[in-house]
């Protein structure tokens, strides 16, 4: 494992060495099908770590406040359903 994220942290400085979109996508259409779903499952990793400390941040900074206040509001006015309900209704 450390041999592959050795050699996707080469790969992945040399797409920061790329100007465009255009030549990441280039590149990655050279990788192999296990060397792409590597780089697709690390990409997936990082977006959610990055999702997750977006999250954080707002948290931190008061900026889903508003929203946690109306959920609350809305739970405490029995204005919910049940996710199970919800996902049996579809």
């Amino acid at each position: 494992m450390t041999y592959f994220y050795g050699n996707i942290k080469i790969y992945l400085q040399n797409l920061l060495e790329m100007k465009t979109l255009i030549e990441i996508e280039e590149a990655i259409k050279e990788l192999s099908t296990v060397e792409a779903r590597k780089l697709a499952g690390w990409l997936n990793g990082y977006l959610d770590d990055t999702w997750d400390r977006q999250i954080q941040t707002d948290l931190a900074t008061g900026k889903l406040d508003k929203f946690i206040a109306k959920v609350e509001s809305d739970i405490q006015a029995d204005q919910v359903k049940d996710l199970d309900e919800i996902i049996d209704n579809t």
